[in-house]
């Protein structure tokens, strides 16, 4: 069944801020209700992280030249999610704890719940499909982790978490 061909249902056109985002679809739980209607589960709340064991599909855009003086573009942030990102065009770079990771147009990267952020070091845009799936840390990983993971973790957006105090994430 198809809802809709066209431009995404809803965009955030942040480029002052290096870019930009275009929510695809979400679902609340899974497994996901399959619905016959023609809602669009896009036009609630915009967070990064799904829905708790929900999912999220979303395009974001990196614009080149908007690094911080860390040299990044986003925050640095944690979901408790498994997150896929396909890079579409151009190249990003994964930033870890301990190594960076540049991808291209063509590559997959897979995030588990790490700290990370990105950087478009590049002289093109940067377009990633990014498809999140809610999880939750194992106990061997919650183990490995601080007590408090879960008070630092990013539930909305950029302003949350360790980012919104001003703490290093």
């Amino acid at each position: 069944m198809s809802v809709g061909d066209g431009p995404a249902p809803v965009s955030r056109d942040r480029r002052g801020a290096g870019g930009a985002s275009h929510e695809i679809w979400v679902t609340a739980a899974s497994p996901a209700v399959i619905g016959a209607g023609a809602e669009d589960p896009t036009t609630g709340s915009l967070t990064v992280p799904p829905p708790r064991l929900g999912t999220r599909i979303r395009i974001n855009e990196f614009l080149p030249g908007h690094l911080d003086d860390r040299g990044l573009q986003s925050p640095v942030h944690r979901t408790e999610s498994i997150d896929y990102g396909i890079v579409l065009d151009g190249q990003i770079t994964l930033l870890l704890d301990d190594e960076e990771v540049t991808a291209h147009a063509g590559d997959i990267i897979i995030q588990r719940g790490t700290d990370h952020a990105w950087a478009n070091r590049g002289d093109t845009v940067a377009r990633v499909a990014f498809i999140l799936v809610g999880g939750t840390f194992g106990d061997d990983v919650l183990e490995a982790l601080p007590a408090d993971v879960r008070e630092s973790l990013m539930t909305h957006g950029p302003r949350d978490g360790a980012a919104a105090k001003g703490e290093p994430a």
